[in-house]
């Protein structure tokens, strides 16, 4: 027997003992690769959905315009007291004159502004960001194990 034959027969030996050892433990090389597989899936899904498309002067105007309201209505409060202490009688005279806007009108505003907010933070509830792109999720795929089984072809045949 020459020696590549005996080179040839030790690496035949060598991967068998092998496969009979992954049979009962896990390939460590294997299982990181893996590993690593998943985390750059990971990192390149993670990288998709934190890209932004640059948008036109009209989308960045209506975002600016849908961000005004709940500053504008603290302000706006803010500025009733200063107004209030600043000229009490005029002040006074505004808050009779909403004394004769009639009830039907108070609950239709009370309305609009309770759909307003509440669709607005339903919407950051639910988690809906339109700037991010749904992406798949990836999954790992199961290889089988190569070569014929005949006992593992007879048990999948019973099980289906």
């Amino acid at each position: 027997m020459s020696i590549f034959n005996l080179g040839r027969t030790a690496r035949q030996v060598g991967g068998a003992v092998a496969e009979v050892a992954e049979v009962f433990t896990i390939n460590a090389t294997k299982a990181e690769q893996a590993a690593h597989q998943r985390y750059v899936a990971a990192l390149g899904q993670a990288g998709a959905e934190f890209e932004r498309k640059r948008k036109g002067w009209f989308d960045r105007f209506i975002d600016g315009l849908n961000r005004l309201p709940r500053p504008m209505l603290a302000l706006s409060t803010i500025a009733l007291f200063a107004y209030a202490m600043k000229d009490p009688a005029g002040f006074s005279e505004r808050m009779q004159g909403l004394a004769y806007v009639p009830e039907p009108l108070w609950w239709l505003l009370g309305a609009v502004v309770s759909f307003y907010f509440g669709a607005r933070e339903l919407s950051y509830f639910r988690g809906y960001r339109p700037d991010i792109p749904v992406v798949p999720v990836l999954k790992a795929e199961i290889q089988p194990p190569s070569g014929a089984n005949p006992a593992l072809d007879e048990w999948r045949g019973t099980k289906s």
